[in-house]
């Protein structure tokens, strides 16, 4: 009788898994967990992961996938339960008996997915029936005066209103928030708003203005036919106001001539290339003018204006028309200097054939992060567009080769980011400003974002910022978005299992940048598998839908990329023209990939390819079962689950069921 080999490959793996069993029962009993309190069950889980994670597994996977057992990839959320019911199963296969005395595991997959939704309602509000990953939505500033748009949005899907603090003053979050709740009255649905602390964010400062000129040019067709005027909006050089609808320029004048001018009135005036050129005043709005032109004008200070009406005075000069911000233009092998004073950045200086007689430099917003660089450290600049090398090191200045940029240069303005992802940065993650802003958001908020946090010690300092405000129960969303803050997240996961309610969000932008973005696929993976062990909510961020918010138009990798969102707790989404068409997409995509996807596990929903494979061939399997002998029917299948999209969707293809081999279409 031929002997059964399945015993010979089980105790091996039995062994195995039993070294791998200790080290993570070892781990956790090495850690004090008394200071989780009601969490010690998710801290003792995160410690499990990362021991099983020390250990390579592919090899073990493909041999208990061979036996058909469960392959350890799901066991984030449940590690011990998942190893011991591998283990059970491997002790019959091996025909051993369990070894006495062995633990029970306290968290079992039903636990693990418990506390995971748990947590994420406690920081982000309750999950929608149909959709359980909630839409995050950063507010422009507009959203301070127009409630449409905030209803609007919370029609589509928002779930959690996002106020960036590095933006606006108290005096627009208010008026965000006081909107925000009129439409939740209106609308009748919850939402949590969280507020973004700015912290240490490395920026560029001013470039230098150039010339103050302003150029105003109609609107042409391809053959260069005008088919819509210059406007231009006039108004006191004293009191400027905004105008009241967009305009191609702002020209402050003097407001005794202001105040004169009527609707109808022509001026007239030689621009700052000698040209002679005429505007119509078309309305008058307040103490403002509107004015048009079919020509292209270039405005300058000094340039004398001259009023064809009767009012007086007839003449006025502009004034104060602002320079605009130049750019630095760097190519490959340039020369950038960093520098710690506040002066205005300056392009390199050239000779005539084009050398470089002095680089270009551009200051630092946070000059205290110099001592911390070293010669040869990376740095980039706007986003990564522009990379290159510290070269040099001095009191106050930073000599950076350029060695990354586009064809023909790259443009580096003022205000952009900088990223150093090799130097050690030791900068306090909570600045002065993010103190007296945190003021408003423990008053006001459900939430607090909290940007470029580098360690456990980080989180320590925000509770406690917190608890001076009598706001302990706040909510904290941990963002990390720097190489360092991914190297100590286990650490950071269990400080923040000592707050009541925490997250964290995936900052893919600048983590991009301080990884590598060949390494980010693989970074944002690990984060994910790590929140989900410590059964702490994940936010998925940065350009989500960017091209639709911004142009309308989504691309096909943006829109793959969304749906992967729905592995987390929560996505976000900036701030965009379209940004409510954005909010309607992402609520559709979230909805359709949650019957097929549930964290790292596909769910087998019913495939409409499948039913529509069946539907279309049963006129065939009908032909073919007639010519056959008959023979008794098979008791009819359960209908498929309907497709939540709706009837008619995907996926919805009425009340079906199996005769023999034949599909029966009910519908019809």
């Amino acid at each position: 009788m031929r002997q059964n080999p399945r015993p010979n490959k089980a105790r091996p793996l039995i062994r195995s898994l039993e070294r791998i069993r200790s080290q993570v029962v070892g781990l956790e009993r090495s850690l004090d967990l008394s200071p989780f309190r009601g969490r010690r069950s998710s801290a003792r889980n995160l410690l499990h992961y990362l021991a099983l994670r020390r250990v390579d597994l592919r090899g073990i996977q493909d041999e208990l996938s061979r036996l058909g057992l469960s392959s350890l990839g799901r066991a984030e959320s449940h590690v011990l339960s998942n190893l011991d019911a591998v283990l059970r199963n491997l002790y019959r296969l091996g025909e051993l008996s369990p070894p006495p005395g062995t633990t029970r595991a306290r968290v079992d997959s039903d636990d693990g997915s418990r506390f995971l939704a748990r947590n994420a309602t406690r920081l982000l509000g309750p999950s929608r029936p149909e959709r359980k990953t909630r839409i995050i939505v950063t507010m422009p500033s507009e959203a301070a005066s127009d409630h449409s748009l905030v209803r609007d949005l919370l029609e589509a899907g928002m779930d959690c209103m996002r106020i960036n603090c590095a933006h606006d003053s108290p005096r627009e979050w208010t008026r965000m928030i006081s909107s925000l709740d009129r439409a939740k009255k209106s609308v009748g649905r919850s939402c949590r708003v969280e507020m973004d602390l700015g912290g240490p964010k490395l920026r560029t400062g001013p470039v230098e203005a150039g010339a103050p000129v302003l150029k105003v040019r109609p609107r042409r067709d391809e053959f260069g036919r005008v088919v819509g005027r210059a406007t231009v909006w006039l108004t006191s050089a004293e009191a400027p106001v905004a105008p009241t609808d967009p305009a191609d320029g702002v020209l402050p004048v003097s407001p005794d001539w202001l105040s004169v001018r009527q609707p109808g009135e022509r001026i007239r005036f030689r621009d700052a290339r000698g040209a002679r050129r005429t505007l119509r005043v078309v309305s008058r709005d307040g103490d403002s003018l509107r004015a048009e032109s079919s020509k292209t004008i270039y405005f300058t200070n000094g340039l004398t204006l001259s009023a064809s009406g009767r009012g007086r005075p007839s003449r006025t000069e502009l004034q104060k028309i602002p320079g605009r911000e130049q750019v630095l233009l760097l190519h490959r092998g340039d020369t950038l200097l960093l520098t710690a004073r506040p002066d205005p950045g300056r392009p390199a200086q050239r000779s005539r054939d084009g050398r470089a007689t002095a680089p270009a430099t551009i200051s630092c917003r946070l000059p205290e992060a110099f001592p911390f660089v070293r010669r040869n450290d990376r740095i980039f600049l706007d986003d990564g567009k522009i990379g290159g090398t510290v070269v040099g090191t001095e009191p106050g200045v930073l000599r950076i080769l350029i060695t990354q940029a586009a064809t023909g240069g790259s443009r580096l303005g003022g205000d952009k980011g900088i990223n150093l992802p090799d130097s050690d940065l030791k900068l306090p993650a909570l600045t002065e400003k993010d103190r007296e802003d945190l003021e408003f958001i423990s008053r006001h908020a459900d939430m607090v974002g909290y940007s470029f946090v580098h360690d456990a010690g980080d989180v320590e300092m925000l509770r406690a910022e917190l608890a001076s405000h009598r706001r302990s129960g706040l909510g904290i969303i941990l963002k990390i978005e720097t190489r360092q803050a991914f190297d100590e997240l286990p650490a950071i996961l269990l400080a923040a299992l000592k707050a009541p309610r925490a997250g964290v969000m995936i900052a893919r932008g600048d983590l991009a940048v301080e990884v590598g973005y060949e390494r980010l696929s693989e970074v944002q993976e690990e984060i994910l598998w790590l929140c989900e062990a410590a059964h702490l909510p994940a936010i998925w961020a940065t350009q989500v839908l960017e091209a639709l918010t911004k142009e309308g138009v989504p691309s096909r990798a943006e829109v793959t990329d969304a749906a992967m969102g729905e592995r987390a707790e929560g996505v976000l989404l900036n701030k965009g023209p379209h940004v409510v068409e954005a909010v309607r997409a992402l609520d559709n995509i979230l909805r359709r990939m949650e019957a097929h996807q549930a964290k790292k596990s596909s769910r087998l929903r019913h495939l409409n390819v499948a039913g529509e494979f069946f539907r279309r061939s049963a006129p065939r399997r009908r032909a073919e079962l007639g010519s056959r002998p008959p023979r008794r029917p098979s008791p009819p299948a359960p209908s498929p689950s309907a497709d939540p999209s709706g009837p008619g969707g995907p996926g919805q293809f009425g009340s079906r069921r199996f005769k023999g081999e034949a599909l029966i279409d009910e519908t019809r």
